[in-house]
């Protein structure tokens, strides 16, 4: 946005359906999308009128024919194993059990891009399949070719995970350790109480002296300590060093790899961070808690 750009969030529902979120419940899915995720990035203080929130569903009805038309095109031009290969985008493997929908998904992701005529493809890097077949395919169907923009993902909670997502195994790391909402207690969501959020960091994967794979650390380094007037306050008896303040990631990563930081030590400053990052969105949250109802 500050780089002149209006974004368009896109609420997934029927992708979320296919995809058997929330049971699978369409209805559900439909007013958990248009309550708490719009909902969620108001609280983060995104203000509502500065970009569009689209569903689905209703884009679909919108462009009706013009739309499915696109999906078969994307599919008659895509091979099987094509397919097969980007349904990871969904969080699942290849090898696994999939039913004739999940498919159709990644066809379906792509004639996103060209419904919502977006310029830009933004997501995680988890996304990049889906997105490159979009790029091919676009020339093929005489469209607007996408840039595709990624981010890294956060490691979930639980430490570092092997799926089988990815034949680079450092991609198949990152993707199948991200935090899920299926795993409740490898993410941190921004409604989360602060007593849940103390509890969650505290059986948080964080070897001592380690900094790689190490997804409090991570945290520190990506959200708490983001720009040079953050820093990071550890509360600690005098016995063990006394409190100390870390005004940069490398400081915090050099204390801790050497041993001057224990992991408890480390998660508890984290947490007490995080809770009051996070205060006005689980204050919008419980003057309207009838938006966490279906999560």
């Amino acid at each position: 946005m500050k780089a002149g750009i209006r974004p368009t969030i896109l609420l997934a529902d029927y992708h979320a359906w296919i995809n058997g979120k929330l049971g699978g419940d369409l209805e559900k899915i439909q007013k958990v999308a248009k309550g708490y995720f719009k909902s969620a990035f108001v609280s983060l203080g995104l203000d509502e009128g500065s970009v569009e929130y689209v569903l689905a569903s209703e884009l679909y009805e919108k462009l009706g024919k013009d739309y499915w038309k696109n999906v078969l095109a994307i599919s008659k031009d895509t091979s099987l194993a094509r397919m097969l290969r980007c349904t990871t985008i969904m969080g699942r493997t290849e090898k696994e059990s999939l039913d004739c929908a999940s498919v159709v998904y990644p066809a379906m992701q792509s004639a996103d891009i060209f419904a919502l005529g977006a310029d830009i493809a933004h997501a995680g890097i988890d996304q990049r399949k889906v997105h490159m077949l979009a790029r091919e395919i676009a020339e093929k169907l005489h469209k607007g070719k996408p840039v595709a923009l990624h981010h890294r993902l956060l490691m979930g909670l639980l430490g570092p995970q092997k799926m089988g997502f990815e034949e680079n195994a450092q991609d198949d790391l990152e993707i199948s350790s991200k935090m899920s909402k299926s795993k409740p207690d490898s993410c941190i969501f921004i409604h989360d109480s602060e007593a849940e959020i103390a509890r969650k960091m505290k059986g948080a994967y964080c070897p001592e002296k380690t900094a790689e794979n190490n997804p409090v650390l991570e945290m520190c380094e990506h959200f708490i300590l983001r720009d040079e007037k953050d820093a990071l306050f550890v509360e600690r008896p005098a016995k063990f060093g006394g409190d100390v303040a870390f005004a940069s990631y490398e400081e915090l990563k050099s204390a801790y790899v050497s041993g001057k930081l224990h992991p408890m030590d480390l998660k508890s400053a984290a947490a007490d961070s995080l809770s009051k990052m996070l205060e006005p969105s689980r204050e919008y949250f419980e003057k309207k808690p009838e938006l966490l109802l279906g999560m």
